[in-house]
């Protein structure tokens, strides 16, 4: 299928490295898998990141295919055309970075980069059975990123191995602690699993986890978790919205899109209100939270991901972010790794959330779970 909209070669001898094509590669349009932005001009620049990756000598292989306009969960494109699932070819490889995701599963790159704004690269990575960070809010450039203007966006990679997400940070991160995210976590480790509602055998593979990883582990509650789901998709919808509302009149986006971005424009300044009100709430409940444990965990999506031919029915997506969109909202770093379930073919993700600026402790964090449960 069409993992990558476009295959290049710039850069190095490095690692290989494809790149959603929301971030700009000079040279070369910068499209959102969007036929209404088909005619935008080259990028005259790099974005900040893929400038960096250049000068570390990583080697750029494509711009990764994506749900149009980054707004959308499932990862389908009837434009671009829809990626692989390289853990079920049936099954949607979740959006938005959906392309980002499949490439580095089916081996075509050894990493990715990704944006994330409501999930969009932990739910991908979920369903792809890879790995995938959200950095904290603001650690890693958005210079030369569409869209332009976000609260809530963040470039973050993708790979197959946490050494490999290490390397990527460090290279498209200007104070990454290399040494940090390396060390070897060892000794006590204190997990809260975070109270959510997912399905069972996800919910027991999050517990069996901390045990396999030798974690003393306590259940937390964080207050306003559904709250944070609400208030993070109000403001996506007023800055997606802000962003790429007037390509509605262009007639040349997707049904879909066509009808997200006119409910999105409906989005009222008393509801961006409230859910600041909210944003502030949350993120101090999940910095208290933090205040006793290295780390939370919890599923990355309540359920495995649903069949192509459901998700073009019309079977509802939207809980698919409820467990990973309140992350955004409050800036937390937040790590999706490939998590087994018994009797499943198939691969989950287990989420851990670290502590603002804390990304190199959550890279050695999940390191360590990644050698105890040999994903």
């Amino acid at each position: 299928m069409n993992e990558l909209i476009q295959t290049l070669s710039l850069g190095g001898t490095g690692p290989s490295i494809a790149i959603k094509d929301t971030i700009d590669i000079a040279g070369y349009a910068t499209t959102a898998a969007s036929r209404a932005l088909a005619g935008t001009p080259p990028a005259t620049q790099h974005a900040e990141v893929v400038a960096r990756l250049i000068d570390a000598g990583w080697h750029i292989v494509g711009k990764a295919n994506m749900h149009e306009l980054a707004f959308g969960m499932t990862g389908i494109n009837d434009y671009t055309g829809t990626p692989e699932n390289p853990q079920d070819a049936s099954r949607i490889p979740g959006g938005s970075s959906s392309g980002s995701a499949a490439a580095v599963g089916l081996k075509l790159a050894d990493a990715a980069l990704g944006t994330d704004t409501g999930g969009s690269i932990r739910g991908p990575a979920a369903c792809c059975g890879v790995i995938g960070l959200k950095p904290t809010y603001g650690r890693v450039s958005r210079h030369g990123v569409a869209p332009r203007e976000s609260t809530l966006d963040c470039v973050g990679p993708f790979a197959r191995e946490m050494q490999m997400i290490v390397a990527a940070m460090q290279a498209i991160t200007a104070d990454f602690d290399l040494h940090a995210a390396n060390a070897t976590q060892t000794g006590a480790l204190n997990v809260g699993i975070v109270q959510v509602d997912a399905m069972p055998d996800i919910l027991d593979a999050v517990a069996r986890a901390a045990d396999q990883t030798d974690c003393g582990a306590r259940t937390v509650a964080l207050a306003g978790f559904a709250a944070a789901f609400e208030a993070g998709l109000a403001i996506i919808n007023a800055e997606t919205s802000h962003a790429f509302g007037h390509l509605v009149a262009t007639g040349k986006l997707g049904a879909d899109l066509d009808a997200r971005l006119r409910a999105a424009a409906k989005t009222t300044a008393a509801q961006c209100n409230a859910a600041e009100s909210v944003r502030r709430q949350f993120t101090a409940a999940v910095d208290h939270a933090l205040e006793s444990v290295d780390v939370l965990i919890l599923p990355t999506l309540p359920a495995l991901p649903i069949t192509l031919d459901e998700a073009r029915g019309g079977a509802s997506v939207i809980a698919m972010s409820s467990l990973i969109r309140p992350f955004n909202l409050s800036g937390h770093p937040a790590l999706s790794l490939p998590l087994p379930i018994d009797g499943s073919a198939l691969k989950a993700g287990l989420q851990i959330v670290g502590r603002k600026g804390s990304d190199e402790q959550v890279c050695a964090i999940a390191a360590r779970f990644e050698a105890a449960l040999a994903v």
